[in-house]
């Protein structure tokens, strides 16, 4: 059997985190400060969410985080996601940062003693207590903010610890399938670029009628895709656009179909059951998220079982600022459940006849344009909402000779790599949290979890 220690003596240095201001002056110094909403990202390297603060250079000296340090969050959560959540620093964060990082009140960093353990490895081990449940036990609620009582948890919590090389070779190979899904992240990203930028050089600046206009080929574009543009410009109301084109709405092209008013009695926030789709699945700017879902063991009628690649926008935001208001989502491949058409939640459904295509629409309802015209006409104070009439009346330039058909054609290979990379993830995430108990306990050997990590990723 390995040795315990208790968390609290495996730490050279813990502090918590410092929240700063939003001005400068000659004893501050800018950094990075890391909330405990900003760990999922943070994670896999990325801070361009993270917010920038200015801290007291007596404390941001003190306060500084390093490669390898351990944040976890002491305050917040929610019933369904309860707080103690850990995140590790990996030593490519800072690569990428320009500025030095410190955490968020709300939160604290762990300093790990590196002989005595390996800092990945006491990560590991405290998603192994979040995902069990254990850390859960150390939560009190205060003042309506549930809290993690870190101190009394440090003390008598205790880590099992195999020799070095052994818990090094844990935490590689845990690592292993983490980077993977980073890799597969940061990819999605760059096509999600490519895809975004191709519908706005099209639909938005309109690059090839100004290349026609200039007497150049458009770029990357075939001869029978640059046909489809006109080689001059005419006035609309909505200023100059390609000639021959029309200014239309949404409502010309789409209705919107209002979700089903399930049960609330049925509801889970764990499976078995069929998935709930609500707005916390839609991301920011548009896009699905998967990492918060509802379950649901009522009767479902069949009219509102989603297909994979079903077309839908929210129409209720809980934040003020409505951050995911009129976004789009497009189903995924549904996995062994099935997804549910959730009340306030409009599936698109395109007329019949309409030259459309689904993938333009998404992109467009990402625009600022539409996202400015859908804030301005939502209700509601605390809560906000739109409708499928307000929608529908978003005016933006179409052309009727199967334009929008051929943007599909031409980028349904990128958003095909991104579902397959989004697919790969998922079974390796699934791998990696099928592991971290195994391993950990001892119940899978290094070496077995090692030949199946090299075969899988």
């Amino acid at each position: 059997m390995p040795n315990s220690v208790l968390l609290k003596d495996l730490l050279i240095l813990t502090k918590d985190g410092e929240w700063g201001k939003g001005e400068s002056s000659d004893d501050t110094e800018e950094m990075f400060v890391i909330r405990g909403t900003d760990f999922a990202n943070v994670r896999y390297g990325d801070l361009s969410e993270v917010p920038i603060r200015f801290i007291s250079k007596q404390i941001a000296e003190r306060k500084r985080l390093e490669p390898n340090d351990i944040l976890i969050e002491t305050a917040g959560g929610t019933k369904d996601q309860p707080t103690g959540r850990t995140v590790f620093l990996k030593p490519r964060l800072f690569e990428r940062s320009k500025r030095p990082i410190t955490c968020a009140s709300f939160s604290r960093f762990l300093r790990v003693d590196t002989t005595v353990a390996v800092p990945e490895y006491v990560f590991w081990y405290l998603q192994f207590l979040y995902h069990t449940g254990e850390i859960e036990q150390h939560q009190v609620q205060h003042t309506g903010i549930a809290r993690f009582q870190y101190t009394k948890f440090a003390q008598s919590i205790e880590i099992p610890l195999p020799p070095l090389p052994e818990q090094k070779a844990i935490a590689h190979i845990l690592g292993t399938l983490d980077d993977k899904i980073e890799l597969n992240r940061e990819m999605n990203q760059t096509l999600e670029a490519m895809a975004r930028a191709i519908f706005k050089s099209w639909f938005v600046d309109f690059d090839p009628v100004r290349a026609k206009m200039e007497g150049r080929q458009p770029a990357g574009m075939d001869a029978a895709t640059a046909e489809l543009f006109p080689s001059e410009f005419e006035e609309s109301a909505l200023g100059m656009i390609p000639k021959g084109w029309r200014v239309g709405t949404l409502g010309d092209l789409i209705d919107i179909k209002h979700g089903y008013a399930f049960k609330g009695e049925f509801f889970r926030t764990e499976p078995p059951g069929d998935i709930l789709l609500t707005p916390g699945n839609f991301a920011v700017g548009g896009g699905f998220k998967d990492d918060k879902f509802k379950y649901y063991l009522g009767e479902v009628p069949e009219d509102f079982v989603l297909d994979e690649g079903d077309l839908l926008v929210t129409m209720t935001d809980l934040s003020k600022a409505g951050d995911t208001l009129g976004y789009p989502a497009i189903i995924p491949v549904p996995r062994r459940n099935r997804y549910l058409h959730n009340q306030r939640l409009g599936k698109i459904i395109i007329k019949r006849d309409a030259l459309i295509s689904k993938l333009h629409l998404y992109y467009l309802l990402r625009l600022d344009a539409y996202r400015n015209e859908v804030l301005a006409s939502a209700t509601g104070t605390t809560v906000k909402h739109t409708s499928p009439d307000r929608i529908k009346a978003f005016e933006f330039p179409f052309a009727d000779n199967g334009i929008s058909l051929k943007f599909e054609q031409v980028i349904s290979s990128l958003i095909c790599r991104i579902s397959l990379n989004d697919e790969q993830s998922r079974l390796l995430a699934s791998i990696r949290d099928t592991l971290l108990p195994k391993l950990l306990s001892g119940e899978i050997r290094v070496k077995e979890a090692k030949k199946l990590v090299e075969t899988v990723a």
